[in-house]
């Protein structure tokens, strides 16, 4: 369209269909004068076209040729890992749009809900943190409330063709993009950012802390926010891998600020990495929620722990021993809660999300601790979305914000059912129940 101004003529750019409309970078953000720093932006120019699979990472070359528990196996993989996701992000604070190395790329629609994402650094709100989760003597901000935990992910190029492919139309997402024989395409690097609020003096650890700000609530409970400072605990990263068993690695980082190195974030050292849950190891000997020390249990073989007591601080692990991090629940395991990532969720992350849960060790109970391939659902009758709860959850939020307009559909009241384009979701006499994805507690409404 041409606008005749003063005897010029300007060209109008019409605007994009919403099925090509960006996506909102946030859904909370300080009021104007309130915060003056630089705004979260969401890197969302996902790749049309595959990315070429003989470029894979460089550090899938240092793979190790046998798994084994020993630790000393995966140390220098993991730490590749680490370097790779660090290379160009340390110097623009994981403003990572801007990357000059390579492209990494966000989830969309973790803006929407009251956990939603925030405007400063993109942190979504996640767990809370119990008391001595952390460490001994470790507290919480007032009776029957707790600090909480806030998170940031990232994908590289694979992932984020991957993610592309389910958001291709940004008015219909395709959950079946990541489903078998999909997937995320093989070389899908993930990296997660986790910060605490919890007061830096209550945890050994967080001494010499990264800290970052970040628009979040006053506790986990308290659902009033203002600009407040977290500190660094914990990066998550998984490897989307054809000759692991399952398709990915998971892998875990717990800050260690006692070790004052000179760039701060190379304060991140391994915790552990896991390739499988060990489905017939069903005792629990070794759980450790009160994190006085690491209890290693050498019995799982798809679980290494690093040992080395003067580089790891004390922490909980997952069930049994199994991986997971230090704001993780030290009832369940990494790849044990990142399996269940479906659409629609029809089952918890875990088995005691639930007002009934089944007895530790159970054959009910062992549903989690299952050995699921990548891109294969939880549930029947569901899609996947191979092992990534962010994509899952933000297109529960993106069904749930549209359902008025699409039909008058709810997330509690729909389930995927098969129609012309495969896509559609409908309405049944009978809704299955669906469970909301959370980390660490049962949502009202959902106990049983």
């Amino acid at each position: 369209m041409l606008l005749g101004l003063c005897g010029v003529a300007l060209a109008v750019t019409p605007p994009l269909p919403p099925s090509q409309a960006p996506f909102p970078d946030f859904g909370f953000m300080a009021a104007p004068g309130q915060y003056t720093g630089t705004v979260f932006k969401l890197s969302q120019d996902y790749p049309t076209e595959a990315p070429d699979p003989t470029k894979l990472p460089a550090f899938f070359d240092k793979l190790p040729q046998t798994f084994t528990n020993d630790f000393s196996t995966w140390r220098d993989y993991m730490m590749a890992v680490r370097d790779y996701c660090f290379e160009g992000n340390l110097d623009i604070d994981w403003r990572v749009e801007k990357n000059p190395v390579r492209k990494w790329y966000h989830i969309p629609w973790q803006h929407y809900g009251t956990a939603g994402r925030e405007g400063i650094h993109g942190l979504t709100k996640e767990a809370p943190v119990k008391p001595d989760q952390l460490a001994v003597g470790q507290g919480q901000p007032a009776p029957g409330d707790f600090y909480q935990t806030y998170a940031v992910g990232f994908f590289n190029d694979f992932g984020g063709y991957g993610i592309g492919q389910v958001w291709a139309d940004h008015t219909n997402p395709d959950p079946g993009a990541t489903t078998s024989p999909h997937g995320f395409p093989n070389g899908t690097v993930i990296s997660k950012l986790l910060f605490v609020d919890v007061p830096v003096d209550q945890v050994p650890s967080l001494v010499n802390p990264t800290q970052w700000q970040g628009y979040i609530q006053q506790t986990y409970n308290n659902a009033t926010r203002s600009v407040r400072t977290v500190s660094l605990i914990q990066m998550d990263i998984a490897i989307r891998d054809d000759r692991v068993p399952l398709g990915w690695i998971f892998g875990t980082f717990q800050y260690n600020g006692a070790l004052n190195n000179t760039v701060s974030w190379n304060n991140l050292i391994p915790v552990g990495i896991m390739w499988g849950n060990n489905p017939t190891i069903t005792d629990s000997t070794y759980d450790n929620p009160t994190p006085a020390e690491t209890k290693i249990n050498p019995n799982l073989t798809e679980t290494a722990i690093n040992p080395d007591t003067n580089e790891l601080p004390p922490t909980h692990l997952g069930w049994n021993g199994r991986l997971n991090g230090p704001v993780d629940n030290p009832m369940s395991s990494c790849l044990s809660c990142h399996m269940t990532a479906e659409v629609p969720t029809l089952s918890p992350l875990s088995p005691l999300f639930q007002a009934n849960p089944p007895p530790v060790g159970s054959e009910a109970w062992m549903r989690w601790f299952q050995n699921i391939k990548c891109g294969h659902p939880f549930d029947k009758g569901t899609k996947s979305t191979d092992y990534s709860l962010q994509l899952a959850m933000g297109i529960e939020n993106y069904y749930l914000w549209a359902a008025p307009a699409q039909s008058g559909l709810f997330t509690k009241d729909y389930q995927t059912q098969a129609s012309a384009n495969g896509k559609m979701l409908l309405r049944t006499s009978a809704p299955p129940k669906r469970y909301p994805i959370i980390r660490d507690v049962v949502a009202p409404g959902h106990e049983d």
